[in-house]
């Protein structure tokens, strides 16, 4: 399985996040994916290529205009106005507030975010762009007729709607390749996110599509960021309806819990036929993960990837979530090795 990876994901790297109530130093860190490479060199997984530069029409075919013009100059804005440090929204439009993008920085900041714990720092647009070429290039190797390819991007993207950035995420990686595939001759895809937290970005995006089916297994939003997002009755809407799989899950879920989810999303997916799947790839999933509350062990992780090979179809995985560095590496390629092992002979 080929890795892309990017050295360009350094260019973010934020000092602080809102947290608790605190400022605190971002879990989201360069050493993330740094830890991952090294690992998957390590164990031979295969070669760790480039990525090659895809403009921003891919981009554009996900994201308004308006937004991608926000993010390209929102941090120059903030210093422009005589502040210093990172750009963080610290208000928002609220029920009943009329939704329109105001002229001023800390008013723009607040309509193009849904989260305090993601600010904008100076190398955040290049990084995020850098991050959908990463995903690009890989989904590249699947219209190419590699059976798979592991996009290592960083910052991730699951949390990225059309117009909206938060949760570490700024631009939609898993669903800019996805719909760069299906420009480019797939005719339907499935997404399954299997990150602790909710894709609601992704839910957003493909809400009323019927050549998506997008699957997510997460932990219950009444217990877990993004908190609005998730809920097993958001089944899609319009032509999207019944294109939107939820299934939401408590605190302290187990494998066996995990697992029989994780097939009933699988069987979903088998009986939408998908040309080629995406897999959003969070190990927050992880037991001692700081993020989440599930309790799946490392070597469960392996599982998980057989059970995704079963499938059989071109597979694309796209680093999203892992915030417990100790074990991120084994756990991320103990995903991928499993698939590996489990693709039918």
């Amino acid at each position: 399985m080929h890795t892309i990876f990017s050295e360009k994901h350094v260019l973010r790297d934020p000092q602080v996040e809102f947290d608790g109530g605190r400022l605190v130093p971002p879990w989201d860190s360069p050493a993330r994916v740094e830890i991952v490479r090294r690992r998957i060199e390590e164990v031979r997984l295969g070669e760790i290529l480039h990525p090659r530069e895809h403009g921003l029409e891919p981009l554009l075919r996900i994201h308004t205009p308006d937004y991608l013009e926000f993010l390209a100059t929102a941090h120059d804005a903030w210093h422009a106005s005589g502040r210093s440090g990172e750009a963080i929204a610290d208000v928002w439009p609220g029920r009943r507030m009329r939704g329109q993008p105001p002229r001023a920085i800390e008013g723009r900041l607040g309509y193009y975010t849904f989260s305090a714990d993601t600010g904008i720092d100076a190398g955040t647009w290049d990084a995020a762009t850098a991050s959908v070429d990463v995903a690009l290039t890989a989904a590249g190797r699947l219209l190419a007729g590699e059976r798979a390819a592991f996009a290592l991007c960083r910052p991730p993207g699951h949390h990225a709607s059309r117009d909206l950035f938060g949760g570490y995420c700024f631009l939609n990686n898993a669903a800019i390749a996805t719909q760069y595939m299906i420009d480019n001759g797939v005719s339907r895809a499935a997404i399954l996110d299997v990150d602790f937290h909710h894709g609601n970005g992704t839910q957003d995006i493909f809400w009323e599509r019927d050549d998506v089916l997008f699957a997510s297994l997460h932990g219950d939003p009444r217990d877990a960021f993004p908190w609005f997002s998730g809920f097993a009755d958001e089944i899609g809407a319009g032509p999207g309806e019944g294109y939107n799989l939820n299934i939401p899950l408590p605190p302290s879920t187990g494998f066996d819990t995990y697992a029989e989810a994780l097939d009933h999303a699988l069987s979903r997916i088998d009986d939408f036929g998908p040309d080629v799947l995406v897999v959003s790839l969070g190990v927050d999933i992880w037991e001692g993960d700081p993020l989440g509350f599930f309790d799946l062990e490392s070597h469960e992780l392996t599982e998980i990837g057989r059970r995704i090979a079963r499938l059989a179809r071109p597979t694309l995985f796209v680093m999203e979530g892992g915030y417990a560095l100790e074990t991120l590496g084994e756990n991320v390629v103990n995903v991928l090795v499993g698939f590996e092992e489990g693709w039918p002979a």
